[in-house]
């Protein structure tokens, strides 16, 4: 009886210790590194290429130029400089001469060093004397009968204890070797040909042994590409399903509603505003549940916006609710509602956690029986006891904190509410792209009418003096202030100041006149209303806290700020705390203690202090640390991306956006036979994330 062969699934499910140079010995270290089968190592992308692409004999050797170099390890000499200091120096012989190696206090580098050992070392040589030298070069160790042809670019993999980089090396050709051709193509011939990408087959081998910089360009940019189309599909269909699938109330703004709405704000709106509601509107004119993204600088006026989104699904008989990431936001957004909707007729309550149960069962009941118009409150109106009996709207505001896929988690019979999501945070395009990219996009960049400006200082340890000096005759003035540390009570590991530390050094020195209060994240939600409260109606003056403070506090007279430990803050949630003094008709003064002890550390207190503007800044901070940094995967709830770079791949992300559009346009759910592939692929890696449905 003859054995059928085997599927492309079966071939690529192998197990990794069926790899020529694996074996049951080697196993265990594999998986450490997520690989178990043969498919798993044909995507284990390299992290870093070490370029030997100009490699030359000792004697032929140049200043200036990176440059390497193949030999045999002839002394090794560890020496210690004093001050708890050590130079590491690895004489290296070649064909023509010697070269040496020197790394300064990387002791722990003199372990990797064997005398008789072949090594590849790049790096730029330098002459000292008679011998060349290179400073900090890469090292690639050769095994015995271990050839690397001159011109190379040798991969550069992650590795875990008890595997070198020559071993992984080794067991990647394998599998590429021997696999690579029995992968499926997901783009058609005519699609390769018409986006200039390299098939798979020829990608895929170029990635991990590139022959040249051309081929790696070309490798990667084929990656690059399907990655980001992939992604770009998924919320593209993602989109389609909204629309296609779900249906909404139609919540027109006539000419009577729009009057009877602008009537309660006690203002002129700005050009942004007008623009922001205008798309708003339309968009809740529609059948289709809005998905729109409201994203504005601090003290742009999307409070307001949002307010009119509220009140327009109110004004058709509808409930809104508004989603706040903290009680002390909540709380603020519901104080700003009561102001405005003073004289109205809407019915409003808050839902947050620290409700007492008696008064959480009335709101309830109320919510349930239409009884209550307006909700504000924390993510406790997404538990599942929260039953609206008409939802129209839901706006959600600092997203990012809350997660993709809590945005459909207000579930109710019927029809399905329009979303507005709001966020303080600026964002950079290509991440707006990508973790925004089922959402459509206003951005008001105007301020209100009167709103003056924050001057930033960095204040040097030796001017402290003349900087609280300064605070106390603002105070005396009439102003108050804020003053915000990074941690609440001390830590051996991180030196900052604490709190406590802090309130009392203030209080009995340079603000000793003054009435100071205190909120942080764990006082009691009535410890910090009244801590708030406090501080809102004058009776105290300056306000020591942790961040908790970084969004939607709004006290007018509130135009100074001090901030301790500025280098454990990032660029956004800096810009965030200096937004809280720019809330009036005064100036603000912002002053920032910091020792930063890291280049990017300097540059993110140097870009603070240059400019208030915060797209500006979170371009900034995104080109300094990237977006793993500004949304971490877990919060934005989507898979991390393997070879793409939303810095370095901004281009072809535009190029993955237009197409992936366009595709979607052609061919709804992407059904044609063509496409299979590709719509497999996106239902594995974002169905979940973005509660796709099977699409086609």
């Amino acid at each position: 009886m003859s054995v059928p062969p085997k599927s492309v699934a079966q071939q690529l499910a192998t197990p990794v210790e069926f790899l020529k140079g694996v074996g049951p010995h080697r196993v265990e270290f594999l998986e450490r590194l997520g690989l178990r089968r043969v498919l798993d190592v044909l995507f284990f992308f390299p992290r870093d290429y070490e370029d030997l692409t100009d490699r030359r004999e000792i004697a032929d050797l140049e200043e200036g130029p990176l440059q390497s170099v193949l030999g045999v390890v002839d002394d090794v000499e560890l020496r210690n400089t004093g001050a708890g200091r050590c130079v590491l120096g690895v004489l290296i012989r070649g064909a023509t001469g010697h070269l040496r190696g020197i790394w300064f206090n990387q002791p722990f580098l003199r372990e990797r060093f064997v005398l008789g050992q072949r090594v590849l070392l790049s790096g730029k040589p330098k002459r000292n004397g008679l011998v060349w030298e290179m400073i900090h070069p890469k090292v690639a160790t050769l095994e015995d009968g271990e050839e690397v042809p001159p011109g190379s670019i040798l991969p550069v993999y992650p590795l875990t204890e008890g595997l070198q980089q020559w071993q992984i090396r080794r067991i990647v050709r394998e599998a590429v070797d021997a696999y690579t051709g029995v992968l499926d193509e997901v783009f058609p011939a005519a699609y390769l040909e018409s986006h200039d990408l390299w098939p798979l087959a020829r990608a895929l081998p170029a990635l991990h042994f590139p022959e040249s910089h051309d081929a790696l360009h070309r490798a990667r940019r084929r990656f690059v590409y399907q990655e980001l189309l992939i992604l770009q599909l998924a919320l593209a269909l993602k989109r389609q399903q909204q629309g296609s699938t779900r249906r909404a109330p139609c919540l027109a703004a006539d000419a009577k509603i729009d009057a009877r709405i602008r009537s309660l704000f006690p203002f002129e709106l700005t050009a942004g505003q007008q623009q922001a509601i205008a798309d708003i509107a339309a968009d809740m004119a529609r059948t289709t549940p809005m998905n729109r993204l409201l994203q504005g600088d601090v003290g742009s006026g999307k409070t307001i916006v949002a307010l009119y989104a509220m009140l327009l699904a109110v004004a058709h008989g509808y409930q809104a609710v508004l989603m706040a990431p903290t009680e002390i936001l909540a709380r603020q957004h519901a104080l700003t509602l009561e102001r405005l909707l003073a004289n109205s007729q809407v019915r409003r309550t808050q839902l947050t956690g620290g409700l007492l149960p008696s008064l959480r069962e009335a709101v309830h009941k109320g919510i349930a029986a239409g009884t209550i118009d307006l909700v504000v409150g924390t993510h406790a109106v997404l538990q599942e006891d929260v039953q609206f009996a008409k939802l129209g709207l839901v706006v959600i505001d600092e997203q990012h904190k809350f997660g993709v896929r809590q945005r459909a988690t207000l579930k109710q019979a019927g029809l399905d509410p329009h979303y507005l999501v709001m966020t303080a945070t600026p964002i950079p395009r290509t991440v707006t792209m990508s973790l925004f990219g089922d959402l459509d996009v206003s951005t008001p960049r105007d301020s209100p009418p009167g709103r003056q400006k924050v001057s930033t200082y960095l204040v040097r340890e030796a001017d402290r003096t003349k900087w609280w000096d300064f605070f106390s005759k603002k105070l005396r003035e009439g102003r108050q202030g804020y003053v915000v540390t990074p941690l609440v009570e001390e830590s051996d590991v991180i030196q900052a100041a604490s709190l406590e530390t802090m309130y009392e050094s203030l209080a009995n020195g340079p603000l000793e006149a003054f009435r100071l209060g205190l909120v942080h994240g764990r006082m009691t939600s009535d410890e910090k209303d009244a801590a708030m409260a406090a501080f809102r109606s004058g009776e105290t003056q300056v306000l020591v806290c942790t961040s908790v403070v970084e969004v939607g506090v709004d006290v007018p007279n509130a135009t100074l700020m001090a901030i301790e430990g500025g280098e454990r803050f990032g660029l956004a949630q800096l810009h965030q705390l200096r937004g809280r003094i720019s809330r009036g008709s005064l100036p603000g003064f912002c002053g920032v203690f910091a020792d930063p002890q890291t280049d990017e550390g300097t540059k993110r207190l140097k870009a603070f202090q240059s400019t208030t503007d915060g797209f500006r800044l979170a371009e900034i901070d995104f080109g300094l640390r990237g977006p793993g940094e500004l949304f971490g995967t877990r919060q934005h709830g989507l898979p991390p991306f393997r070879v793409a770079d939303l810095l370095r791949d901004a281009e072809v992300l535009e190029e993955a956006r237009r197409d992936a559009q366009a595709l979607v346009a052609a061919d709804p759910g992407l059904a044609h036979p063509d496409h299979a592939r590709l719509r497999r692929q996106i239902l594995a890696r974002y169905g979940q994330a973005l509660d796709l449905a099977d699409v086609g």
